[in-house]
């Protein structure tokens, strides 16, 4: 059975799987699954679950707040913030839901805060502009 390499990257953990025979995940598209000699891809993944499996072992889940994927000869490269593994559908689930909503509700709260700033700073600009 043909494999190839899984290179998980994340801001403060990384991890390499050896010897993965199939991974699914996705992107703006749908779904989509990548065996050994696809040919070579890149796509962003969308918030939400992804799955491989080992050649000798059972599917694991990726929860993944987005991320980039990349796939050239025996290797997919998965480049994200942040991730968490498991190999219990249900408990990965309650992890997404849980702990990576709260930290993408954080960085909407943070852009709207910027959005705010930019609106208050560009008011003040107008305000010195027409001599106020």
């Amino acid at each position: 059975m043909r494999t190839f390499a899984l290179q998980l990257n994340g801001a403060r953990q990384s991890t390499r799987i050896d010897n993965v025979v199939s991974f699914v995940g996705e992107d703006a598209s749908g779904r989509f699954g990548l065996r050994a000699g696809h040919e070579r891809f890149m796509t962003p993944l969308v918030f939400g679950l992804a799955r491989y499996r080992p050649a000798d072992s059972e599917w694991r889940y990726l929860a993944l707040p987005g991320a980039l994927l990349y796939f050239a000869g025996h290797e997919l490269v998965i480049n994200a913030r942040r991730y968490i593994e498991d190999t219990d559908y249900h408990r990965i689930s309650r992890a997404l839901t849980e702990q990576l909503l709260k930290e993408e509700e954080v960085l909407v709260g943070l852009k709207q805060n910027l959005r705010q700033l930019e609106e208050a700073m560009l008011k003040q600009l107008l305000n010195i502009e027409q001599g106020r």
